[in-house]
């Protein structure tokens, strides 16, 4: 693979920049690519599914991904290699092909970050109540060695991975050079 051919790993749940996500490993294409991660120093892309896609175009997986790394891995009680992995940056994927095994691998480059002049004060109560799920859910604040609820990019990107909002939706966001569409959105939800 050259730099910037990537492995895709394609769920329903999204993972973004800044944010951390466990992951259970059993099919053999994906132990190979958590295999290839760690022993490489490499990460891979995790992409959202699109449901209406050609799987055989490999048009089910949504273009905007995120550039994700290993920080932790452990063997689950079941057998199963558990891996804990963290968002490092958005990526754009395309030239998206088929291994042997079914692993995607795509074509992938670096999205510049959102542009969002946005104070703490203006996404309250967000920031407030991600604090109050991350308190009641103590599996999901154990994700995090220090949760950024003072950078509202950090808090609307948490929002963006937690809230039941279809794919199609969240890819519109990404999209997005600004956060402001977003920050309108997840407001008139949480309050």
């Amino acid at each position: 693979m050259n730099e910037s051919e990537l492995p895709l790993f394609p769920l329903s749940a999204h993972l973004l920049q800044g944010g951390r996500m466990s992951l259970r490993i059993f099919e053999p294409r994906y132990i190979r690519m958590v295999k290839h991660a760690c022993a490489s120093g490499r990460g891979f892309v995790m992409c959202m599914l699109n449901a209406t896609g050609d799987k055989n175009k490999n048009e089910h997986i949504y273009s905007i991904g995120t550039y994700a790394e290993v920080i932790d891995f452990d063997l689950l009680e079941d057998g199963l290699l558990g891996i804990k992995v963290a968002g490092i940056h958005s990526v754009e994927v395309s030239n998206i092909r088929t291994e042997f095994d079914g692993l995607r691998i795509g074509d992938c480059s670096p999205i510049q970050p959102w542009n969002c002049d946005i104070t703490p004060q203006q996404i309250a109560p967000m920031d407030e109540r991600l604090k109050e799920i991350f308190e009641q859910y103590h599996e999901l604040g154990a994700m995090y060695d220090a949760p950024d609820f003072d950078n509202p990019v950090w808090v609307m990107q948490r929002w963006l991975e937690l809230l039941p909002v279809d794919a199609r939706q969240k890819q519109h966001f990404l999209q997005q050079q600004d956060c402001k569409k977003l920050m309108n959105y997840l407001s008139a939800l949480i309050e």
